[in-house]
């Protein structure tokens, strides 16, 4: 073995581990309030919401196509901080426009709602675009970074720490805005996100530039092309059951997250009539029960047997919260708090891997996946969302205490089904005892 292999496989130190760490909190950040807060924002301050719909799967699209295209340049010529630099930059820029208001219509003079999709269909599509490089490019760094499996566990670990510190950020920052601006009119809707995702921003850019010094372009994806090592073809996964097994289990894993992300705000407002802070606890709730159930698994010595078990008992756990959620009564709202917490658990508890060996085929792997994952939620909640009622129909429609909604259907009955299939698949499953890994990163976001 050369010198340059020990140095490769010998543990990283705490300070290459947390400034990789660090590099997706931009992401994280705003894919938290862009999935929480997006659609409703969109439809607080006015658009159609089968116009909302389309700015949401206008972004996705993007974001999917992207993580392809992304994925196997970043396989095929590397440079992994040029990609995910760029991507920030264009999150950053793009988000800002989004929340910020409608800049094409400030400059024509034209506030029409077929402007107003455009101009946020437009923004949609670059934030998704840079988000996706930015994450293929952070996340295939894992395996050219170092050669050490602990290291390689460590790295992911870290990054989902700053990825709940990410989520948590976000909605401790909601909850002081919508307590100090409780007034409804568009404009104050308005100012409400604006500062919401201006803070989201400039905590994340921080945080990029710190990943950026402190991390060094990884040598192990630059040799493997320099000594001619053969770079695995794309065909190879798809020749593998378990890669389509798997595929279909973290799709399905992510339509439960997304959607129910997507439509907890909808639903604590619209349909429990809970107070606009629980916009913010509620999700608060299900992070902070998420992450220490995560940390309390990462003790657990992992075979196939446990990894079918624990995924089970989070798909049968949202099952039980989909029905709660279908049935919960406006007089017992705050039941909702207890649903939160059985649905943290439940995220926890779902998980997925789908990492190898080789280094050459990472980014692809992680961007086939994104893919199919962006365009069946992108579409799930682009339908979904396109038979909402508007948030001016329901503010002046008597609701009484039990009414099934749209948003009941969607929050209740779509994650409850994807878990139940997801089990159904994961049961199937011919795990192999030696690729077994102790969980990477919980499905969350």
């Amino acid at each position: 073995m050369t010198r340059s292999r020990r140095g490769d496989e010998s543990p990283l130190g705490r300070c290459s581990v947390l400034y990789y760490g660090v590099g997706h909190m931009l992401n994280d950040i705003t894919s938290a309030c862009w999935f929480t807060y997006l659609l409703v924002f969109l439809t607080d301050i006015g658009l159609p919401p089968r116009d909302a719909a389309i700015v949401m799967l206008t972004g996705q699209v993007a974001d999917g196509f992207t993580t392809v295209f992304a994925g196997e340049l970043i396989d095929r010529y590397g440079r992994f901080k040029v990609w995910h630099g760029a991507g920030s930059a264009l999150v950053a820029v793009s988000f800002s426009s989004v929340f910020g208001g409608c800049l094409p219509c400030k400059i024509l003079g034209s506030y029409s709602s077929s402007m107003r999709t455009v101009s946020y269909s437009f923004f949609a599509a670059i934030f998704n675009i840079g988000w996706a490089a930015t994450q293929v490019s952070h996340m295939s760094m894992v395996n050219c970074i170092t050669l050490n499996s602990t290291s390689r566990v460590v790295l992911a670990s870290c990054r989902n720490a700053f990825t709940m510190i990410a989520n948590l950020s976000v909605y401790a920052v909601a909850f002081v805005v919508f307590n100090i601006n409780t007034k409804g009119s568009v404009i104050d809707v308005e100012n409400q996100y604006r500062w919401i995702a201006y803070s989201s921003i400039l905590i994340g850019c921080c945080f990029v530039v710190i990943f950026h010094l402190g991390t060094a372009e990884p040598r192990l994806k630059r040799e493997a092309r320099e000594k001619g090592h053969t770079r695995i073809s794309w065909t190879y996964w798809f020749n593998k059951l378990l890669y389509y097994q798997v595929a279909i289990v973290y799709v399905l894993t992510r339509l439960v997250t997304n959607v129910s992300q997507a439509f907890l705000a909808f639903y604590t407002i619209n349909d429990l009539q809970m107070t606009q802070s629980s916009k913010a606890l509620v999700p608060a709730v299900i992070y902070i029960c998420s992450f220490i159930v995560s940390v309390l698994l990462q003790e657990i010595t992992w075979n196939r047997n446990r990894v079918k078990a624990f995924y089970s008992c989070g798909g049968l756990l949202w099952m039980i919260s989909g029905a709660g959620i279908l049935f919960l009564p406006i007089s017992m709202n705050y039941f909702m708090y207890v649903l939160s917490i059985v649905i943290g658990v439940a995220n926890a508890l779902i998980m997925s891997f789908l990492v190898g060996d080789d280094l050459n085929g990472c980014a692809f792997v992680y961007g086939s996946l994104s893919f199919m994952d962006k365009i069946l939620c992108g579409l799930a909640l682009s339908v979904l969302e396109s038979y909402q009622s508007s948030t001016e129909e329901v503010r002046n429609c008597h609701r009484p205490n039990f009414s099934f909604s749209v948003t009941r259907f969607g929050l209740g009955l779509v994650p409850a089904i994807c878990a139940l299939i997801g089990v159904l698949v994961t049961l199937t499953m011919k795990l192999p005892e030696p690729a077994l890994v102790p969980l990477m990163e919980p499905l969350l976001a």
